[in-house]
């Protein structure tokens, strides 16, 4: 982390591709003409909880080593602009299974189910004669873990589930598996990832087409890493992470921002101390993602094994990002760049050139677009999103977007940060938060990609401003998000514990005192 990994500027630059790349291309076409020849593929979607965009060692981490993901990255494509539209646990997982914002599937928290009527993508899959394995934290309705359409295999837990076996109170933290609770035995990722395998080794008997959804309870909070990792990080130096606090911007950045810093997802009170130093918390959020990379080189090494790897397409992404002291932040929820920016790879030797980044902007919101399509399913309109798969391949996509959604709708139980909407574009981004009085944001991000030098008060840019706000509100009416979705309060504690020892509250924003258009 810190100034010696890539920064988002470098990932926005535009990209050649290079001769190899085309004649590549040239005959995949010529031996895949059209995407239906892609029928019956099967695909592995592997889900890591919390984990930004750069804590991949072929992302330049100084100490972070996962050599599974980087063998997918160079054997595959790796989207170098992927973003979530919200940046919190379910509503994110809601937009991959749905391909829709969260104002359209209403999964607005981590406390709501689903409704209804909403389709998942694994129903598709099933129409179309798809076995479907879902394996690992599903996280919408959080006391259930019944297992939820469109999956023929089910092995889930209740919310966040549990790292080890033996709970704090005693007793053993239990998996529901296909209807049936039975007790963890091992570390989580550990066994979720023997559950996939063994999943996994009786397809070959059954000739259908396949899709198993690999879902890591793995890096979320509290950080626990498998007994084996413990302390590998421990002596790592943890270089400062870039922040306004301190600097002549400072007083421009919106004052719920500010007044975070001193809150439970804050870097002066982080967890209200009951997780230690944020520093220690980032080793060991990063001793944690090792049994993920081991996780992932066993289904590699399984695929390799059965001669399916060339064929099957793998799909590796986060579900939201996290600020580890950016901004004097942790957690994520908020649209600023370490929250919303995730790592998606993809890797299928027999569709996707290897070495490949793609430089368009890519969202959650288009993974089941792009299963599906992998699936030879034809697309619907129902969907947000769109497929990334003619981006993966090196083609050029017509109209692709320029601009995304971001929204996030304040939680009773996390009160510090507020409901948000963003306009993102590869260039600029433009923050608004809603029911507050208080400064929005807008950044030039090819000038200042940590988010430092608010923009949004100064002359130069009112207009720029003024017109990303009204394009925003379009964009909005057009996805059916021109409406707050309410849901019921949440009757547990609210973290809202400041330190008497860390930052005051802010003063009001200077330049919300002059008159603005």
């Amino acid at each position: 982390m810190g100034e010696n990994l890539l920064s988002p500027v470098l990932e926005r630059a535009p990209d050649m591709k290079n001769c190899s790349t085309v004649l590549w291309i040239v005959l995949t076409w010529l031996c895949n003409a059209t995407f239906a020849d892609n029928a019956g593929r099967n695909i592995v979607f592997i889900l890591v909880d919390d984990q930004r965009y750069d804590a991949l060692s072929c992302m330049g981490h100084p100490f972070l080593k996962t050599p599974a993901a980087d063998s997918l990255v160079e054997g595959g494509v790796r989207f170098a602009n992927a973003f979530v539209t919200t940046s919190l646990c379910s509503p994110s997982r809601a937009s991959i299974l749905t391909g829709l914002y969260a104002h359209s599937h209403r999964v607005v928290d981590n406390q709501s189910g689903m409704p209804d009527d909403l389709r998942f993508f694994s129903q598709d899959l099933q129409d179309a004669g798809y076995e479907t394995a879902f394996i690992g934290k599903w996280h919408m309705g959080y006391a259930s873990d019944e297992p939820r359409k469109g999956w023929n295999h089910w092995v889930s837990f209740t919310g966040q589930g549990h790292y080890f076996p033996e709970l704090p109170g005693g007793g053993k933290a239990q998996l529901n598996v296909d209807g049936r609770r039975v007790d963890q035995t091992e570390y989580i990722t550990d066994e979720l990832t023997k559950y996939a395998i063994n999943w996994l080794q009786d397809r070959g008997s059954r000739g259908k087409p396949w899709m198993l959804y690999l879902s890591h309870k793995a890096i979320h909070h509290d950080f626990s890493p498998a007994p084996r990792h413990q302390g590998t990080y421990a002596k790592a130096e943890i270089k400062p992470f870039p922040t306004s606090k301190g600097t002549e911007w400072d007083a421009l950045k919106p004052m719920w921002a500010r007044n975070q810093r001193n809150s439970w997802h804050g870097a002066e009170h982080a967890f209200h101390g009951t997780q230690g130093q944020v520093d220690d918390i980032y080793r060991r959020y990063c001793e944690s993602m090792l049994s993920v990379d081991e996780s992932t080189q066993t289904i590699i090494d399984f695929l390799r094994e059965t001669q399916q790897l060339n064929s099957t397409l793998i799909i590796y992404m986060g579900d939201n990002g996290h600020l580890w002291g950016e901004q004097g932040l942790i957690d994520k929820r908020t649209a600023y760049e370490a929250s919303i920016r995730v790592p998606l790879i993809m890797h299928c030797p027999e569709l996707i050139p290897p070495g490949t980044v793609v430089r368009e902007m890519a969202a959650n919101i288009d993974i089941a677009p792009t299963i599906l399509q992998a699936a030879g399913i034809a697309a619907e309109k129902r969907f947000h999103g769109m497929s990334l798969l003619q981006l993966a391949q090196g083609g050029d996509v017509e109209g692709w977007r320029t601009e995304l959604l971001y929204e996030y709708f304040w939680e009773r139980w996390a009160p510090s940060t507020p409901t948000l909407h963003a306009l993102l574009t590869p260039r600029w981004k433009y923050v608004r938060a809603y029911g507050l009085w208080d400064v929005s944001e807008l950044y030039d991000l090819d000038s200042d990609p940590h988010e430092l030098h608010n923009l949004f008060a100064e002359p130069d840019h009112h207009q720029r401003a003024l017109q990303m706000d009204k394009r925003l509100f379009e964009l909005l009416a057009e996805t059916g998000g021109d409406s707050i979705p309410l849901h019921r309060g949440w009757s547990g504690n609210a973290k809202e514990e400041r330190s008497s020892k860390q930052s005051a509250w802010a003063d009001f924003p200077k330049s919300m005192r002059n008159s603005q258009d």
